[in-house]
């Protein structure tokens, strides 16, 4: 049914859903495209939002043109320069930040609340945090001996040129913003391919870089689908860089066709992560943790603590703490104050999810609560439980992307790393114990990204973020994910 927005959104949003629908090439908004448009729902009662034009093969051509363009332009601004429009951009998303956590909100389908006081602020945290590393990539210098007389030799780093920012539909501004800062910083162009099923806030933040001062072509949006608008960026010969959020398996692909042309590629996709919960843990704490661990985002998050190991002496504590938080917690749409909840992002989504636990109960695991879609308009799946699972299990091996979690019991450390690192993804994993020197120790044989100790989901830009495994390729945040928008060089002068 189509939505009508002077009802049911926001004030605040209204202006822009209202002349939404175009995509960025250069310095223009471009409706008539060669991929047709596509709705855009609200997740959480299946309206229809607005619609927005679909990038197909020519709209990459021209936005790659435009881009071998404003790459001489872009990479000849002083550091100084690129950082103060970047610094521009932040101080615009502060002013419009109500704006456009509304927008995730309806566009995702995340509660209001986690919008507005998480998603929004880190991302303006991000871009600042980026803005300031366009002044300080430095090289290094060296004197070389043994060459017939005194060398003179230097490091530079350099913008590889043209980077294709590929984000997914859980944190679409967040992953738009921690791509396209860091690249510009480091002096590069980039061309955003949004999710075609939450685009809202990416063409939202195309509208704030050229009112911030971005020249046209440095930052382009275009909306489309993986297959099309994603597979035409990637094969791109005037592509120098892809950076890439997703599914493993898009992700593969995605490697293949990089190494075809030698592009370089950040890959940042799925886990598995494991949470684990030792007998000596603050247990109060750990049950809350583990619960806001599996259900933030309605589960849709790359690194949540999906598999959680419990061991044997406060197994029952533990399992009957977290079922009786997910019978606590607030379904509801996402613009609501009081939702703890809100919808998976569409009825595919959410078919999905319940398909896992129906072939988790077919395999002998046990639900203990939860498992179904809730009677509602929207894609709502209650917070599920599930014991009794063995690691040889689906749901253990495979990354559900749901509010699905997975309990087992340990007895021996060494035991519970084993399970731990029994997975073909290695993102992030949870630690919980008063014991710092066990707490090292197992954060130590964890085969995964980041290790969080006594707590979740703690990110932060300065912080390198990446996986080890099938989890991806290159770390993005911290020093590491700008440099990796760019190429040493290697200068030597004899003197």
């Amino acid at each position: 049914m189509a939505l009508d927005v002077n009802d049911v959104v926001p004030e605040v949003a209204r202006p822009f859903l209202a002349r939404a629908g175009g995509m960025l090439i250069g310095s223009r908004w471009v409706r008539d495209t060669s991929a047709g448009e596509l709705a855009v729902e609200h997740p959480g009662d299946g309206s229809v939002l607005t619609s927005v034009a679909l990038a197909g093969p020519a709209e990459v051509d021209q936005a790659v043109e435009v881009a071998q363009q404003a790459f001489r332009r872009w990479s000849g601004v002083s550091p100084t320069q690129r950082a103060a429009v970047l610094f521009r951009l932040a101080d615009l998303m502060e002013r419009h930040a109500l704006e456009l956590a509304t927008l995730e909100s309806l566009d995702v389908g995340k509660p209001i609340l986690t919008t507005r006081m998480i998603d929004v602020p880190f991302t303006i945290d991000t871009l600042r945090y980026n803005a300031g590393w366009a002044t300080k990539l430095t090289g290094e210098a060296y004197e070389l001996a043994g060459h017939g007389g005194l060398v003179s030799a230097q490091t530079v780093r350099q913008p590889l040129g043209i980077v294709a920012a590929i984000v997914p539909w859980n944190f679409p501004l967040l992953q738009a913003v921690m791509k396209v800062s860091a690249a510009l910083a480091a002096g590069c162009v980039v061309i955003l391919k949004p999710s075609e099923l939450t685009p809202l806030t990416a063409l939202r933040l195309g509208e704030l870089g050229i009112e911030a001062g971005l020249p046209p072509g440095v930052f382009q949006v275009l909306p489309g689908r993986g297959d099309v608008a994603g597979e035409a960026l990637v094969t791109h010969p005037g592509v120098h860089k892809v950076s890439f959020t997703g599914s493993g398996t898009v992700g593969r692909h995605v490697a293949h066709r990089c190494v075809e042309t030698f592009k370089r590629v950040t890959l940042e996709l799925g886990g598995k992560s494991p949470n684990i919960v030792f007998a000596d843990a603050d247990l109060p704490r750990a049950i809350a943790g583990s619960a806001q661990a599996i259900f933030f985002n309605a589960g849709q998050v790359c690194y949540a603590g999906s598999r959680l190991y419990v061991e044997d002496a406060v197994y029952d504590e533990v399992v009957e703490g977290i079922v009786a938080i997910a019978g606590r917690m607030t379904p509801g749409m996402p613009l609501e104050e009081g939702t703890d909840i809100g919808p998976l992002v569409s009825a595919r989504q959410r078919e999905r999810v319940l398909a896992y636990v129906q072939t988790a109960a077919d395999e002998g695991a046990r639900v203990l609560c939860g498992g179904h879609a809730l009677d509602r308009p929207g894609y709502h799946v209650a917070p599920t439980i599930i014991a009794d699972v063995r690691e040889d299990m689906t749901v253990m091996r495979e990354e559900v992307f749901g509010p699905v979690l997975c309990v087992s019991r340990f007895a021996r450390q060494n035991d519970v790393i084993a399970s731990a690192n029994a997975s073909r993804y290695g993102l992030a994993a949870g630690v919980w114990t008063r014991d710092g020197r066990k707490a090292q120790t197992v954060a130590r044989a964890l085969r995964a990204g980041t290790v969080w100790i006594n707590q979740y989901h703690t990110i932060d830009p300065h912080m390198p973020f990446g996986g080890w495994g099938e989890s991806g390729w290159g770390r993005e945040f911290g020093r590491a994910g700008v440099e990796a928008y760019t190429e040493t060089k290697s200068i030597a002068m004899r003197l």
